[in-house]
């Protein structure tokens, strides 16, 4: 399987980014990163790759990340279901040396919060159990956004992991799953012109 990447012709940076579940590295947010003169490069949560089992997707980020981003000027930014990739891959690995970027990263399940709704991914426990244990390895330069009412990702259990982790979190007032273009954009603003 080969990586899908989408480059940016008059940039060279490259952001490796993992998208939601049925995310594409073109649309949304990986077509605002191009829109802004990035190249995108990483992996669609579609076709082959969500075919995979969960521990061969995982290995796939990692030898991703290890193989073309294990660097400090490397940049990641993953979204929904993509921070839950992303997050395990980390799982038995150094921390990365780059800067991530988590947008409502999934955590783990979630209990109901509406009749009907309920989210159970596969080893919801392990990133929780590996926080706890002191065993989860934080990267260098990370931070988290997550809406306050954002059912899926569960921003008390993200913020319950973030304390254990040593990682900030933002919790964002009056927002969902969906943190909203107008919040987004402003972080993208800040946040891709950093060191």
């Amino acid at each position: 399987m080969t990586e899908v990447t989408i480059a940016a012709a008059d940039d060279p940076k490259v952001i490796y980014y993992l998208p939601g579940m049925g995310g594409l590295l073109n649309a949304g947010l990986g077509g605002e990163l191009l829109l802004r003169g990035f190249a995108v490069s990483g992996r669609e949560t579609t076709g082959a790759f969500k075919k995979l089992r969960f521990a061969d997707q995982l290995e796939v980020i990692k030898q991703d990340l290890v193989e073309q981003f294990w660097q400090p000027e490397a940049r990641v930014i993953a979204n929904s279901f993509g921070g839950y990739l992303f997050l395990h891959a980390q799982l038995g690995l150094a921390p990365f040396p780059g800067r991530v970027l988590l947008l409502s990263p999934v955590i783990g399940a979630t209990a109901p919060v509406a009749k009907g709704l309920r989210f159970y991914p596969p080893r919801a426990d392990v990133l929780s159990r590996a926080a706890e244990q002191g065993r989860f390895p934080m990267p260098q330069r990370i931070e988290v956004h997550v809406g306050e009412h954002d059912w899926q990702a569960g921003p008390q259990a993200l913020v319950s992991f973030c304390n254990a982790t040593g990682i900030e979190v933002d919790l964002v007032p009056q927002r969902g799953h969906m943190l909203g273009a107008d919040y987004v954009s402003r972080l993208l603003d800040r946040w891709l012109i950093a060191d």
